[in-house]
């Protein structure tokens, strides 16, 4: 019943090998199959509106939480954030003293689409905290700036200058 079927593939494939070296034939085989990776994923698919939507929930979700990089007082923030350090957002955890100096960012509240003042303070005095680094330099400016750069070691100016986290006060409404 299926002689007939390999007495066909038979003569095909002794065909193919008296036209075709096996170098040939592999480096024609290796064309298809990269051709085919680069073709497969660009074929069309939408899923732009599922994507859409999760990054969005992703980032409300974000813009709320405290121990969060995305949340907004952290859009000039350099460091260990204190609200997953023992601290708060605002407070520096036991054992740490806030620094005599700080930096400052302007940042916009997305619930009320105000921009405020916000003054980021290292807590200094342990080893740093390790957790939740967080590196934003929207609207940095450069390092002879010193009050609006955030890649300074701003314990120098205390007794301990070992640096362990940051806070970010609001200071007031940025005008």
């Amino acid at each position: 019943m299926l002689n007939w079927f390999d007495k066909l593939a038979e003569y095909q494939t002794r065909n193919l090998a008296k036209k075709i070296s096996r170098r040939n034939a592999l480096n024609r085989l290796s064309r298809v199959l990269v051709g085919a990776a680069f073709t497969l994923p660009v074929l069309p698919f939408d899923r732009s509106t599922a994507n859409a939507a999760n990054a969005g929930a992703m980032k409300n979700k974000a813009a709320e939480d405290a121990t969060a990089c995305e949340y907004w007082r952290y859009c000039a923030i350099d460091g260990f954030l204190c609200s997953c350090c023992g601290g708060s957002l605002t407070q520096c955890p036991p054992g740490t003293d806030a620094s005599k100096v700080s930096w400052i960012g302007t940042c916009s509240n997305p619930k009320d689409g105000k921009d405020y003042l916000v003054s980021y303070n290292d807590c200094c005095g342990k080893t740093a905290c390790g957790k939740c680094m967080c590196n934003t330099n929207l609207r940095e400016r450069p390092g002879y700036n010193l009050g609006r750069h955030n890649d300074v070691n701003w314990c120098m100016s205390n007794d301990n200058s070992m640096f362990h986290c940051t806070t970010a006060s609001v200071v007031g409404l940025a005008e």
